[in-house]
């Protein structure tokens, strides 16, 4: 198992419609911590930490996201797995 941590900027009509609550499911759905929250240029940013190919599903659901949302780009950064993360939540 090879933990990760990976960084994502999803851009589109990603905001108002429960792209955060829906990404905090999917996260915890694959064993995933971190949080997501909107950013003030209306994209969502996700930081989710675990084993990468539960991370490498969760980079493949952000790219369409829930149904109400129209994911344009999705920018995707892998780190150094940092272990600060107790569970996955929506920050501010």
């Amino acid at each position: 198992m090879a933990l990760k941590q990976v960084h994502l900027i999803v851009r589109g009509r990603v905001q108002g419609v429960f792209f955060r609550a829906a990404t905090q499911r999917e996260a915890r759905r694959l064993g995933l911590t971190g949080w997501v929250r909107n950013r003030p240029d209306g994209s969502v940013e996700v930081i989710a930490e675990g084993d990468e190919s539960q991370l490498r599903q969760l980079c493949m659901w952000a790219e369409k996201g829930p149904t109400a949302a129209r994911v344009e780009d999705v920018g995707i950064r892998w780190r150094a797995y940092s272990g600060d993360h107790p569970d996955f939540r929506i920050t501010d």
